[in-house]
């Protein structure tokens, strides 16, 4: 095999931050029309040297050479003029301005000096087109769900010259027809000369589309290789050095008849407009009991959380926890109850960026600490402590920044700031979105043990992987109205699948174990 060109390397890059080595000595190529794939754990550096090529950071040694010549970004403006941009994990958006004012932020079109904002929005709904998106460019961000704004994110990119695209998990937030969709997109930027750099943890869709393997580990080269010569086991391998174990829980039908926690009855919550998002949805959730909710974006598997934790309260229905019925409509009085949600967009919603790792794991129970007028630092400082002993959170001290630690170890803060609200039911929306296999499993041991002490766990995955293995039971929505209800004995990727895709219909689809238990 003739090895392709190489538009774009990194020699002996080098990056320290304070008291960090983030890259030491790493060599990155990037073939010409091919996908490149960049893996490695949360904080082996991947994010890092990204953000080199497309000039945010500087290298604190080492170069760069873009069609053999040595470059040096200033600024991303930099890297966007020499045909290198960057669609980052962390979505970078303005949720005040509509999906063409977002494109074309800051390269708005003008004429006569004036914004043109009907040409704006004309190309970017040629984009949209392109990335067979049924958007609006007219709508705000505001009003878009997380994988639609994962596509303008996209469309961003798109719309300049990039000869260098790099994709910081882009499909973590996306569904199945929407990666789908990305996929073909990344097929038709090959042909016309593309370079993509490709970073994701889903690696059944690394091998899927990429061409070269590049391997960090611990901010070191651990290996490179043609994709076509490797397999899920040596990525693994050299991704984290050690044997990562699945997680496994004895599904025991048991549960069942132990004490209902959560019970929900027909719960209904309003379109704007009209129909409705959640139609009469029902269900029940048990002592020690982990039930998972699956379904296409749009299914409300968020809004069903949200209106768990008090967000909306034009719904309907009746929520009981612990044999009491809610009333409250307060986000406070509902973790006050015993609620509490650990949310899909972790950065945005789930810690305070400027606080450190501490601050944000006693944000949501600082009450629990109070002494007359005073907040107790030790019983604050033990709290903070043993949550970072049981959850593994890897860092060097409680009070450095939580921007400094890795995807995987913020998403455990964002865990234990729920738990140190001792809870009765966790909700958790995508627990593992742009984390590692590593971080992954280790997520889902600490689910299972949760479970065994006797919380509820209600969590959403959009991972077939995930929701087949870990959880008791498997609920399914589509169209806002419950349309499967599987023990996990029982269930296939198939009834899955095609009870996600399902119309309304007068009936879920039971499995036989199920449907007396959870037949309210």
């Amino acid at each position: 095999m003739v090895t392709p060109e190489v538009i774009l390397s990194a020699e002996k890059i080098t990056k320290i931050f304070p008291g960090t080595l983030a890259l030491d000595q790493v060599d990155f190529k990037v073939y010409r029309g091919k996908v490149n794939v960049l893996i490695g754990e949360n904080g082996a550096g991947k994010s890092t040297l990204m953000k080199i090529l497309a000039g945010v950071e500087h290298p604190t040694s080492g170069r760069l050479l873009l069609d053999a010549h040595e470059v040096a970004f200033r600024s991303t403006r930099e890297a966007a003029k020499a045909g290198v941009g960057i669609i980052y994990q962390e979505l970078n958006l303005f949720p005040n301005l509509n999906i063409a004012e977002n494109i074309f932020a800051g390269r708005e079109v003008t004429r006569f000096d004036v914004v043109d904002h009907g040409a704006e929005e004309e190309q970017a709904q040629k984009i949209l087109d392109r990335l067979q998106q049924p958007l609006n460019p007219k709508t705000l961000v505001s009003d878009l769900r997380m994988g639609q704004q994962q596509i303008v994110e996209i469309a961003k990119a798109l719309s300049q010259n990039v000869r260098v695209l790099i994709m910081d998990e882009p499909t973590s937030a996306l569904t199945a027809s929407e990666t789908q969709a990305l996929f073909q997109i990344i097929a038709d930027l090959k042909a016309h000369g593309v370079s993509v750099v490709y970073i994701s943890h889903k690696l059944e869709e690394l091998l899927r589309i990429g061409d070269y393997v590049t391997v960090l580990r611990d901010g070191k080269l651990a290996a490179d290789a043609p994709a076509a010569d490797v397999d899920i086991t040596w990525l693994i391998e050299k991704m984290v050095g050690r044997t990562v174990r699945a997680p496994s829980r004895a599904h025991a039908a048991s549960r069942q008849n132990s004490k209902e926690l959560l019970v929900v009855e027909d719960l209904t919550l309003p379109r704007a407009g009209e129909g409705f998002t959640l139609e009469k949805v029902s269900f029940s959730l048990h002592e020690g009991e982990i039930l998972a909710i699956y379904g296409l974006m749009g299914a409300g598997r968020t809004e069903l959380f949200e209106c768990l934790m008090g967000l909306h309260p034009e719904s309907t229905g009746l929520i009981s926890l612990a044999g009491e019925p809610l009333r409250h409509e307060r986000i406070s009085a509902r973790i006050a109850a015993g609620i509490t949600l650990v949310p899909e967009d972790r950065q945005r919603l789930g810690l305070v960026q400027q606080l450190s790792v501490a601050q944000n794991i006693t944000l949501a129970s600082l009450r629990h600490y109070l002494q007359s007028f005073w907040i107790s630092d030790r019983q604050e400082s033990d709290s903070v402590a043993r949550m970072i002993k049981e959850l593994a959170i890897k860092v060097r001290s409680a009070q450095q920044p939580i921007t400094s630690l890795s995807g995987g170890n913020q998403q455990k803060v964002v865990v234990a700031k729920s738990l140190l609200t001792k809870p009765k039911v966790l909700l958790l929306d995508e627990p593992t979105r742009g984390i590692d296999v590593g971080a992954k499993a280790e997520i889902f041991q600490i689910i299972n043990r949760l479970a065994n002490e006797g919380l509820g766990i209600l969590f959403v995955s959009s991972e077939l992987p995930e929701v087949l293995a870990v959880p008791d039971r498997i609920l399914v929505l589509s169209r806002g109205r419950l349309t499967g209800n599987f023990g996990h004995a029982e269930v296939t990727e198939e009834l899955l699948v095609k009870a996600a895709g399902a119309h309304r219909q007068t009936e879920p689809a039971v499995g036989k174990q199920t449907a007396i238990a959870d037949s309210r």
